[in-house]
Formats: C-alpha cells, sequence, structure tokens
C-alpha cells in the first residue's frame, strides 16, 4: 500500500512558506548598513528592539534577517554549483573507460584531502568574499552526490530498457539524456537539498574563522563570532538568536529535503 502524501506535502509547503517569508522580508529590509546608536549599545531584548542591540547599538533582529538572507543566497548558489559538479563528473562516469577513471580519480583525490583545510585554503586563494565561500563549499561538496549519481547510474545502465536502447542504435549521449538524467533526477534533487544544510553551516564556519564574508557584510558567522568577545560581559542575545536562527534554517532545508524523498522515491 502506498504512503499518503498529504503529511509530507503539508511539511514541505510549510518549510517552503516559512523560507519564502524569511526570504521576502530580508529583501525588502535590504543589504544596507544600519544606522548605528552608541548610545543604545547592549540593549537586551525588548519591545522596541527584539533581539537586543549589538556593540555598536544596531537593532540585532534586522541583522539577524540580513544574515539569514546572505546564509540563504550563499548556501543555494553553493548547492547549485555543487550538484552540476556532480553531474558533470557522473556523464563523464558514463563516457567510457577512461572517462570513468577520470571521475573516479577527481572524485577519490577530493575526498581523501582533509574538508575543512581545503575550504579555507580554497576560500583564501580566492580571496574571500561571498563568491570565494560558494566557490570553496562547492569544489568541496560535490564528490558524495557524484559517488551516489554514479551507483545510480550504473544501476539504470544495467536495466533492460537501456541496453535494448543501445541495441537499436541510441548514441552515449541519447542514452544519457533520455534514459539515464531522467532517472538521475530525483535523486540529484534530493542530494542538492541535503547539501543546502552543510554549505550554510560551511559557510557560517568560513566567516566565523575569518576566511569567509568581509566583516562589513550580514552574515550569521560573522554575528557568532563577534558574540563570542562579549558573552563574558553578559550580552547572552548576541549568540542566541543568530544562532537559533541559523539552526532554523539548516531544518527547514532538511525538511524539505526529507519531504521531497518522501514523496518521490516513497509514496
Amino acid at each position: 500500500m502506498l504512503r499518503d502524501p498529504r503529511p509530507a506535502m503539508g511539511r514541505l509547503l510549510l518549510a517552503i512558506l516559512l523560507l519564502a517569508l524569511l526570504a521576502g522580508y530580508g529583501l525588502v529590509l535590504g543589504s544596507g548598513d544600519l544606522p548605528l546608536d552608541l548610545a543604545l549599545r547592549y540593549q537586551p531584548p525588548s519591545w522596541a528592539h527584539w533581539f537586543g542591540t549589538d556593540y555598536l547599538g544596531r537593532d540585532l533582529w534586522r541583522r539577524c534577517v540580513q544574515g539569514a538572507l546572505s546564509c540563504l543566497q550563499t548556501g543555494l548558489g553553493a548547492a547549485l554549483l555543487s550538484g552540476a559538479l556532480a553531474l558533470a563528473v557522473t556523464a563523464l562516469g558514463r563516457l567510457g573507460r577512461r572517462g570513468a577513471q577520470l571521475a573516479a580519480l577527481l572524485t577519490d583525490s577530493l575526498l581523501a584531502m582533509p574538508h575543512l583545510l581545503l575550504l579555507i585554503l580554497i576560500g583564501f586563494a580566492a580571496g574571500g568574499g561571498r563568491q570565494a565561500v560558494i566557490l570553496a563549499i562547492a569544489l568541496t561538496h560535490w564528490p558524495r552526490l557524484a559517488l551516489l549519481l554514479g551507483a545510480e547510474a550504473a544501476r539504470v545502465a544495467e536495466s533492460d530498457y537501456l541496453r535494448l536502447s543501445r541495441r537499436i542504435g541510441l548514441t552515449r549521449w541519447q542514452c544519457w539524456r533520455r534514459h539515464l538524467l531522467p532517472a538521475l533526477l530525483p535523486q540529484w534533487l534530493i542530494g542538492v537539498l541535503l547539501m543546502f544544510p552543510h554549505a550554510v553551516l560551511h559557510s557560517a564556519a568560513l566567516s566565523f574563522l575569518g576566511f569567509g564574508l568581509a566583516p562589513h557584510e550580514p552574515s550569521l558567522g560573522l554575528m557568532l563570532a563577534e558574540a563570542l568577545r562579549y558573552l563574558n560581559a553578559g550580552a547572552w542575545w548576541l549568540a542566541l538568536f543568530p544562532g537559533l536562527l541559523l539552526l532554523g534554517l539548516v531544518l527547514l532545508f532538511d525538511q524539505c529535503a526529507r519531504s521531497v524523498r518522501t514523496l518521490l522515491l516513497e509514496s
């Protein structure tokens, strides 16, 4: 008996709605610098400032929303670029023996390198900033997805209908476009969605370590790094609310991926 898809669809729509509201509100606020008011430094949460104020008197709620929007942009860009690389390497592996050897060499080489160290080196070499963070995350996150897609492509390649397609004269490209690619797209979509939480967390980690976004750019990772210097002074809200918002973003996208997997593969 097929599983009822309505609960998964409801969770997916709710997660998408919350993400859309957050992104829309962030776009309305804009990404410009917030006004400074040194007389309002370290104000705890209140009706005037829901999340309190930071060490420069800026409203922490608006900074958190801007940082969340920045995380969304960085995470989506990195996940989509990484997914495209994984799909390209999977296609390379289906071009014959030499293509499979080259794809395996690229995948195994990146998997053998220390993950965080490679992230830092690529981010530093690319000069920092949002584009560098996206590039660093994308170049280090595609191998695992490529392994999953390669295994699925190998399974589909042994199916009867694909063997028949080759027997009637279809080229490798035609088999890939008509049969392999449609069969891989559900796995690819789920992989990209599951990659987004990792991209968001690694983006925050790079900014936290000083290899990501510039100090003046809105970033939840930078806000958490700044908060460490003021926790001893009792400014707990500087770390609590950015951390909760970062956790919420990760959980929302994780719920999207789980719901899509239920709808596409289990229903």
